[in-house]
């Protein structure tokens, strides 16, 4: 037996699982409050540890105690291997009980309230006892929440290649992006509209970084114009819609927003070009992941809605 066979044999699940409280802690003091334990019991544990694997693990900088390249390189397969674990532990328990789990799903604010809001009133009618988390926020946040196994998948629209090579993306449907207005606007009423007529209306606009924000640039820019005029800023689909639905405001919103769960009569999509304004919105895994039986059957069900979103079953 290799000398890594027998110290992967020795490590024990606790004191990885401590190390990691403490990367994540900065101090042992704080990990120890969080393990609800001793200084002295957290400094025995990362001891075993460096004693088993025979290298430094932990070093102290100015920002508290930070991982070694050691202690990195054994972080990502502790996180790995935990991630495994509870894998393994639900899959156990969809076995036993096939009608109950749990799905931990990233999305777009605006995707969570159509789409991914849609697809679970359908789901959750099927299985009534599962459980969904659903973490909304911008698309490199859900990356990074994705890659460190804190998310199972991700609904979201594709601008280009998947740049990560550990990310998988599956088609659900192909999106565009619109611009929109409340019924009761003057523009709701014209059959054709060129972009440069609207610079000077009241925008609201999601805050910079945004996708949608990324193609309100682009369009203004392409108009003659650095930057959108935008009255209102928000990242909430509820503010923006309710605005909308006064008649004095217009905004850029994917097609799909206005498709799922339900048609609005209430806001209307101009007849307006957008420049690359197309992408595909689909589901976005890691590769070296497998999903769980709950996960699996979400995306089963996401794919079946999204071929056919006004039939109920």
């Amino acid at each position: 037996m290799h000398s890594s066979d027998r110290a992967a044999l020795r490590l024990k699940l606790h004191d990885l699982h401590v190390l990691l409280t403490v990367v994540q802690a900065g101090s042992m003091s704080k990990a120890a409050t969080l393990l609800n334990t001793t200084q002295p019991a957290v400094s025995r544990s990362i001891a075993v540890l460096e004693h088993t694997i025979g290298v430094r693990l932990l070093e102290r900088s100015s920002h508290g105690i930070e991982p070694t390249a050691y202690g990195r390189a054994l972080l990502d397969g502790g996180v790995a291997a935990f991630d495994d674990l509870r894998q393994a532990v639900k899959n156990i328990e969809f076995l036993a009980d096939p009608t109950a789990g749990e799905v931990r799903i990233g999305c777009t604010p605006l995707l969570a309230a159509s789409f991914v809001s849609a697809v679970i009133d359908r789901f959750s009618r099927r299985y009534p006892r599962m459980v969904f988390h659903v973490v909304t926020g911008y698309v490199e946040m859900l990356h990074r929440e994705l890659s460190g196994r804190n998310l199972d998948l991700l609904i979201a629209r594709r601008f280009g290649p998947i740049a990560e090579k550990q990310l998988d993306f599956q088609l659900l449907f192909d999106d565009c992006s619109i611009v929109a207005a409340g019924a009761q606007s003057p523009w709701a009423r014209r059959r054709r509209i060129r972009f440069a007529e609207l610079l000077k209306e009241s925008w609201v606009l999601p805050p910079p970084g945004s996708e949608i924000a990324s193609i309100a640039i682009e369009a203004f820019r392409a108009n003659g114009v650095n930057s959108p005029r935008a009255i209102v800023v928000t990242d909430s689909p509820y503010v923006r819609m309710s605005l909308l639905t006064t008649g004095r405001f217009v905004t850029i919103l994917p097609a799909s927003a206005l498709k799922f769960p339900a048609r609005h009569p209430e806001i209307r999509a101009l007849h307006v070009k957008l420049p690359n304004a197309r992408a595909p919105s689909g589901v976005i895994t890691l590769k070296a992941r497998e999903l769980s039986p709950a996960a699996q059957l979400f995306v089963e069900c996401a794919r079946e809605f999204a071929k056919a979103p006004g039939r109920r079953k």
